[in-house]
């Protein structure tokens, strides 16, 4: 081994070369249309076909001409590992950078330009004024030092590598579907009880509403708004956010089941005071996403009280009609769902508002059979979560021993034997 004084790379063996990506590639800067050369996505999988969800543009002669083997890399900070060798001829996004495989196998190119490692090295090369606005172009990517193994070696390690991989993929996507089934049930095991109860050996009666086949006779069929208020965050805009002030919740606050202040805005208090103090949050509210993120459903703690609610998430103050708990299980079941889905609006992002929560149906049982109900679901969802984190805690373990994995072989940390 050889210490090439190179942080990201380190020691390489000694019949192997360091090298600057401008001696190993040309860069690819010919613009096309997407006419002529189809859209191709850059992401974290790779080169793809151009997803559905992906930003268009009406600019369709603005594209980079992207030939197959090529590696491609998005240049922005906040996109890191968003790269890889193009399987398919096409065009990119001009934010992307295309580089022509001169001399390197390209599925070695594939795990060495696409481990942690580089990607690291690649945001430190770039500039910008802020984290998300960082950027590396092409002059100074090209002045990175890459390691490069002989021919042959290069070969071994990509077919090693690909059976590796494989291998630790194959066990990441059964954990993923072990965690979508758990998700499945734990969805199930919510709707069947907050639409029958948690006793048996009950007598059920029939409806004719979406999500809510039977129930129980003694509870009462009834519309959502005649048991508990809800309103929209108000239209605040930009112009209003302040460094500091009343904290202005958003959708990323809410992802652990508890209305938090994570990724929040913040409010002139004056202002609050003046136009909003009427959407203040209190203890116990449940707070719902109602746009592109449904299904989401949180209660308000003692650190959220007095914040306000952004556009899109709609509350429904405590009151003692409806136990909160029950009530936010309930807004997070397919009981309530499938009737909000034949009513929501909107061509991309779908949206729906109290207009339309005001014709959804909610069975209500007596008060003791709700905190029944909510006590019930709080520990089995519990027992479920923790399935699910455990899970995922694989998952992250197996792509960190994956990452690990590939920097090793790709800077002749460890030999392909």
């Amino acid at each position: 081994m050889k210490n090439m004084n190179i942080e990201w790379i380190g020691n390489i063996p000694n019949n192997w070369e360091v090298k600057p990506i401008g001696t190993c590639f040309k860069e690819r800067n010919e613009k096309v249309s997407d006419y002529d050369w189809k859209p191709l996505s850059v992401t974290k999988q790779g080169v793809v076909k151009q997803l559905e969800n992906a930003a268009k543009s009406d600019a369709h002669d603005a594209r980079k001409k992207v030939c197959k083997d090529d590696f491609v890399i998005n240049s922005r900070s906040d996109r890191k590992q968003s790269c890889g060798i193009s399987q398919y001829d096409g065009s990119v996004s001009l934010i992307n950078i295309v580089l022509e495989n001169r001399r390197l196998n390209p599925k070695f190119v594939n795990y060495l330009l696409k481990n942690y490692g580089f990607a690291e090295e690649f945001y430190r090369y770039g500039s910008g004024i802020v984290a998300d606005l960082w950027s590396t172009n092409y002059q100074k990517m090209k002045k990175i030092m890459i390691p490069i193994p002989p021919k042959e070696q290069q070969e071994k390690i990509a077919e090693f590598l690909d059976s590796k991989v494989k291998k630790i993929d194959d066990v990441i996507e059964k954990t993923k579907e072990t965690i979508e089934d758990y998700k499945k049930y734990k969805h199930l095991i919510i709707t069947q009880t907050v639409t029958k109860g948690v006793n048996k050996n009950v007598k059920y009666k029939n409806t004719n509403i979406n999500g809510i086949d039977k129930v129980p006779v003694h509870w009462n069929l009834i519309y959502l708004k005649y048991v508990t208020d809800f309103q929209e965050g108000p239209g605040i805009m930009g112009t209003d956010f302040k460094t500091e002030g009343v904290p202005l919740i958003r959708i990323s606050g809410m992802k652990s089941n508890i209305v938090n202040l994570k990724g929040c805005n913040y409010l002139e208090p004056e202002k609050v005071e003046k136009k909003w103090k009427h959407f203040r949050l209190q203890e116990d509210d449940v707070v719902i996403s109602a746009s592109a993120s449904m299904g989401i459903a949180a209660i308000v703690k003692k650190e959220a009280v007095n914040c306000i609610p952004y556009t899109g998430l709609i509350r429904f103050p405590k009151n003692n009609k409806i136990h909160h708990m029950f009530l936010k299980y309930f807004l997070i079941s397919n009981a309530y769902m499938e009737q909000i889905n034949m009513q929501k609006t909107g061509a991309l992002i779908q949206h729906y508002g109290p207009t339309h929560i005001s014709k959804v149906k909610i069975a209500m049982p007596p008060m003791h059979e709700q905190v029944e109900i909510a006590n019930y679901l709080e520990s089995k969802c519990e027992k479920i979560d923790f399935l699910i984190i455990n899970n995922q805690k694989i998952i992250d373990d197996l792509e960190q021993y994956k990452n690990s994995l590939i920097y090793e072989y790709v800077t002749g940390k460890k030999e392909v034997i």
